[in-house]
């Protein structure tokens, strides 16, 4: 079975940085995506990056040239390196894992989720 866990979310300044890590235990698929998603209090979860096992990258507009997505898809571990933080930022982040050829951006590509953590970035 596959198994998600994330860590790394914590209370940061506006302007700061924070690394997000994730790793995915069980998987069978080599071809595969994993991804970050967000959901801001009051606000729809939305995606932010995405890596595939070819090493291709996609991120949201809102996050593109401040964060960045890395992983090691043999070891199932991954990243999410964030810069220049705002307040907006603010919100639980999940990583998600899918099987698939090509880059996947919407959550229903996804079957398997970690439990979240939180980042918080004050003003």
């Amino acid at each position: 079975q596959v198994q998600v866990a994330e860590s790394g979310g914590r209370l940061v300044q506006a302007g700061g940085s924070l690394r997000l890590s994730c790793t995915v235990s069980g998987r069978t698929s080599r071809m595969t995506n994993t991804a970050w998603f967000r959901r801001a209090p009051g606000k729809e979860r939305e995606f932010v990056a995405v890596v595939s096992w070819s090493g291709a990258t996609a991120y949201a507009d809102s996050v593109k040239g401040r964060f960045t997505i890395s992983g090691d898809n043999a070891k199932n571990t991954f990243e999410l390196q964030m810069n220049s933080l705002e307040p907006e930022d603010t919100a639980i982040y999940y990583c998600a894992a899918g099987d698939g050829w090509v880059v996947v951006r919407g959550a229903e590509g996804y079957d398997y989720w970690g439990q979240g953590t939180q980042v918080t970035v004050s003003s």
